[in-house]
């Protein structure tokens, strides 16, 4: 069914970037888990417009109200809806007949014949992320509770590189500090090269990418199932819905077809009676199972297709060829605000991993 993710968990999103509110239904939570509305909030601030210097103009406070599926401070287990109302939007920038380029005003068009809602991109826009967020700050304390944290910073900008976790034996506290920092990054000193490149992309009118590594420390070994359901496919499938993602690799990823099998093989030991592995090519996942080793994946984010440099296209009223010149209010650069969005990606993934973990049937004898 279209709109719908998850086995255990099952999340809707719904709402469009200028419609009255944007939201979500998550289906198969858990009774009992504790809802933090200062945390969700803080969550949501770390992804929201208008925060600093490299995100678009346009304010909103996202403040999310839940309406179902809690009770004193708790999930009830039954569906939890959460809506943010959108309060600032500017219709009149927008020119429904000429195809913003990159944008999927034409697929759109297709798809549902000329009805959808072309304002700030309809349900296409990024805005539906912040449903996302939300969903992530729900299920964040549930994984924390089992020992598994997630982590993201921006591994690079254009041509220019942050350092990257340690996918073996990752440094805790430094990962969660970098959640703190405005670009979020592990090597400070990246960030007047990450901010030149953000200033000069806004001042010339265009927009610049990046790519965001993502961390997730003490998943169990045995999560996921072969083939179809692998846990790759399963995050893929999730981070490919994120607007604006247009890659995704595990572990050494691509880079890996330039290593011979003896390097690229990741070697097993022994350390404190627990088996580990000493590298971590394949980025924790064998089979499409976990393995134990810390999750390790990245995400290729594409430059803003809403820039104000002109740009050839099609007016679709008049099927002519024409010149558009984006204006409004956008993000010269996407990557520091998607970085809680890929991390809230992740987190739906792994909390329905682990619900269906825990329906697994025990054999009915043990191995000897």
């Amino acid at each position: 069914m279209a709109n719908i993710f998850g086995n255990c968990i099952k999340l809707s999103i719904f709402g469009e970037s200028h419609s009255d509110a944007i939201g979500v239904v998550l289906d198969g939570l858990p009774a009992g888990l504790p809802i933090d509305m200062e945390n969700i909030q803080k969550e949501m601030a770390r992804r929201a417009p208008g925060q600093n210097r490299f995100s678009t103009p346009r304010k909103e406070s996202d403040i999310p109200k839940i309406v179902s599926g809690h009770f004193q401070g708790k999930t009830t287990g039954t569906p939890l809806c959460a809506f943010i109302e959108n309060t600032n939007t500017r219709s009149k920038d927008y020119q429904p007949e000429l195809l913003r380029p990159s944008h999927a005003d034409y697929t759109a068009f297709m798809r549902y014949h000329g009805f959808s809602d072309y304002r700030g991109g309809g349900h296409f826009s990024g805005r539906l992320t912040a449903p996302l967020v939300f969903a992530g700050a729900i299920l964040k304390p549930y994984l924390a509770s089992q020992g598994i944290e997630i982590f993201a910073h921006i591994k690079s900008l254009g041509t220019e590189k942050d350092a990257v976790f340690d996918a073996v034996c990752p440094n805790i506290e430094v990962c969660r500090s970098i959640q703190n920092h405005e670009l979020a990054v592990l090597d400070e000193t990246i960030i007047p090269a990450y901010t030149k490149l953000i200033d000069n992309a806004r001042e010339n009118c265009d927009s610049v990418g990046g790519v965001i590594e993502a961390l997730i420390t003490n998943a169990p070994a045995g999560l996921g199932s072969p083939f179809f359901e692998s846990v790759e496919s399963r995050l893929s499938a999730m981070l490919f819905s994120i607007p604006a993602v247009k890659g995704v690799e595990f572990g050494t990823g691509f880079g890996i077809t330039e290593l011979l099998g003896s390097e690229a093989n990741d070697a097993f030991c022994l350390e404190k009676g627990k088996i580990k592995t000493k590298t971590n090519h394949n980025g924790g996942i064998n089979g499409g199972i976990t393995n134990g080793m810390p999750l390790v994946f990245s995400v290729a984010v594409k430059p803003t297709p809403s820039i104000s440099k002109p740009q050839k296209t099609v007016n679709i009223e008049t099927q002519t060829e024409e010149t558009i010149a984006i204006h409004g209010r956008h993000d010269p650069c996407i990557v520091p605000r998607a970085v809680c969005v890929i991390e809230a990606a992740a987190a739906i993934v792994m909390a329905d991993l682990l619900l269906e973990a825990k329906t697994y049937a025990e054999p009915a004898t043990k191995r000897d």
